[in-house]
């Protein structure tokens, strides 16, 4: 299949999830600064999954300049991918809501993984679909700084379910801080 093709759908699907995230913003109850600042949660989950799908999808942007061919493999992971990847506006929305619950912030948690764990997938599939070694030697270093962000999420998952809810979301952001800061070195 031409990488292309699929890059160029993954992103429109993923342009379509951000798009739906700010679509599910709840509306203030007047237009008062006072109301706007009573969405302060809405909006920090807002940004929170808008920042880490943003990385995602530069990731994903970066991979696709790298490989010349993809398989059926990549292909049905990308769609995993994508499968997780759609349900972030539904848990955006749920944290927003409850956002000290422990049931919906592992949810999130969750699905944040899942999203990560598909994309460390779709690195070791590429490398097996363009072995050339430029390639394999960026992926590899693509997946190593992935594992270390879904053991970040992990924990911060764990924690939070665990003792205070919350942790799940600054997990996510550390997570999410730590990628563009690794992908900054990969890209040197």
């Amino acid at each position: 299949m031409n990488k292309d093709r699929l890059g160029a759908f993954m992103d429109a699907v993923i342009a379509i999830v951000m798009t739906i995230l700010v679509l599910e913003l709840e509306k203030p109850s007047a237009p008062t600064l006072e109301a706007f600042l009573a969405l302060k949660i809405n909006f920090a989950a807002y940004a929170l999954s808008f920042l880490w799908l943003a990385a995602m999808w530069t990731s994903l942007h970066n991979a696709w300049h790298i490989v010349d061919k993809i398989s059926n493999r990549t292909m049905w992971l990308g769609m995993g991918l994508l499968f997780f990847s759609s349900l972030f506006p539904y848990a955006t929305s749920l944290v927003s809501m409850y956002f000290t619950s422990r049931v919906v912030q592992g949810f999130y948690g969750i699905v944040v993984i899942a999203t990560t764990v598909m994309m460390l997938l779709i690195y070791g599939s590429l490398a097996k679909d363009d072995t050339r070694e430029a390639t394999v030697k960026y992926m590899k270093k693509v997946r190593f700084s992935l594992l270390i962000d879904v053991g970040i999420k992990t924990v911060g998952t764990i924690t939070g379910v665990l003792f205070w809810p919350p942790l799940v979301s600054v997990g996510i952001l550390a997570a999410a801080l730590f990628i563009m800061i690794a992908r900054k070195k990969n890209t040197d």
